[in-house]
This record gives C-alpha cells, structure tokens and sequence, in this order.
C-alpha cells in the first residue's frame, strides 16, 4: 500500500516548488486533480465560508476531520490539513490532532501559533512545546506524515519577521518538516526567511504575493506554495459580481462565461482516477 505521507514529502524540494491547491469539497478537488495537481490541500477559511460562519477559530476539530475525510476520499492525491492552530492551547491537544489526522488518511498537517477566538500569538515557549509535541506524535504514527509550522504573527501584525525567523527555527528544531510564515512585508523578508532555516518553506500564493512567479520563488528557494482561500476568493467574486448584476442591473451577462458542462465532468472524472 501507497505511504502517502512519503509521496506528500517527497514533493517537497526547496528550488522546485510545487503548488499546494487549496480546496473546499469533493468537485473543487477532483477538478484541481484534472487539472494537474500534485497534491491538495483543505482551506480553513473556505471551509468556514461555505459553512456560512466567518474565518478563525469557526469551525470544531470534528468538523474539520469530516470534511477532510471527504477531501482524502475524492482522489488518489495526497492531502494536508489546514487546521489552524491545532484546536486547542495546549501541546497534547495538537498531538491529539496529529493522530486523528492519520486516521481520517491525511498526508499532513499545518499547525500555527494563533490563539483563537482573541487573534494574538502564543508565546515562544507555548509555541515551540506545540510543533514539539505535534512532531513526536508525528514520528510515532505507523506511515509517514509531514507536519507544517506555521508563524503567522507577521501576517497578523503580531511580530516581525526576525521573530517569525526566530521561531521558525526554533519549529524546525522541535521537528517540523516544513516551514511557513505568510505574507512577509517584502521580497527581501520572504528571501531572509528562506534562507534562514534549513527545511523546506511554504510560500502563500496570495494578494500581492500572487503576482511573484513560480520560478521567481524557485530561484527564491521556496519548496511549496500554497493558495490558501485564494482561490476560493476567486470563486466567490465570480458569484458576487454575477449576483450584483443581475439583482442590482437586472441584466445577466456573467453567466454566459461560465465554464462548460462537459468540460467539468471530463474533469471530474480524470480527477477521481
């Protein structure tokens, strides 16, 4: 049987990044794998939105197991969990996490320094003992399972980018087997932090950062990208500017550019295979 944790590892070579697709049921998914994808990815956020509640600290571990399962069980591609902080404060919950991820087929999973519902960053110590202990119950599962850090205080304003270094680092030593800290203020940060630590890094296709090529953040050394909700994001402006015309101009344009119907289920299926 297929280790799908070491084919998900194996994906991961700094200077040859490949796009970690962000998706949010079972159609998104095997479309994405029809398209091309290498491996996938759930999206805290999408899945909150079309949940109906807003992102951050929304949706229950329970939750985020069962639609992950969905995920898993759509195509034969590899999977991580985007599962926020690990739902819960304390280090033994997110080991708990780690291990429920494994049962439901998961290659892996992305664990950040959030505290939820309040927005603030754990402390560094609290931080570190979390990526520890997640990364001990990642080395005593039976298959192998790649296990992503993540700081998030530069994204949220919560600290800089030499303390998002300082815990990257620090994450690697506890045994994290990638690195990610989204949306550096600027190329040179997003290069520093790189280059800073010695395990493969995330890059977050998003915003501003969408604009920067997949060979500008080779030559970079970044070893995965991610979409996050962006793609998503992309989705739902699709259906707000469609919605806004047609209810506020009454005229419906937008829906002749609508992908067509084989073309989808020709995607589905190859997806599935």
């Amino acid at each position: 049987m297929t280790d799908i944790g070491a084919t998900f590892r194996a994906l991961h070579q700094p200077g040859t990044p490949f796009i970690l697709a962000n998706v949010w049921d079972t159609g998104t998914a095997r479309m994405l794998a029809g398209l091309g994808a290498q491996a996938l990815a759930t999206s805290s956020a999408a899945h909150a939105y079309i949940m109906g509640r807003g992102d951050g600290g929304t949706v229950t571990r329970d939750e985020a197991l069962a639609h992950a399962e969905e995920i898993v069980a759509a195509t034969r591609l590899p999977v991580q969990g985007d599962f926020e902080n690990g739902f819960g404060d304390d280090p033994e919950t997110c080991a708990e996490t780690v291990r429920l991820s494994a049962e439901v087929g998961l290659a892996g999973i992305c664990i950040e320094d959030t505290a939820f519902p309040s927005g603030t960053s754990y402390d560094f110590e609290l931080s570190v003992s979390r990526i520890a202990a997640a990364a001990s119950a990642a080395r005593g599962l039976s298959k192998d399972f790649v296990l992503t850090a993540r700081a998030d205080g530069i994204m949220l304003r919560n600290y800089d980018c030499d303390e998002a270094i300082r815990r990257l680092q620090a994450y690697a030593q506890a045994g994290a087997d990638c690195l990610y800290a989204p949306l550096p203020r600027s190329l040179e940060d997003m290069t520093r932090i790189i280059q800073s630590v010695d395990k493969p890094v995330n890059i977050l296709w998003a915003g501003k950062h969408a604009e920067i090529s997949r060979d500008e953040l080779a030559k970079m050394g970044a070893a995965r990208i991610s979409l996050g909700s962006s793609l998503a994001r992309v989705a739902q402006r699709a259906m707000h500017d469609a919605a806004v015309e047609m209810f506020q101009e009454g005229r419906a344009t937008m829906l002749t550019q609508g992908i067509r119907g084989d073309v989808v289920d020709a995607l589905m299926e190859k997806g599935s295979q």
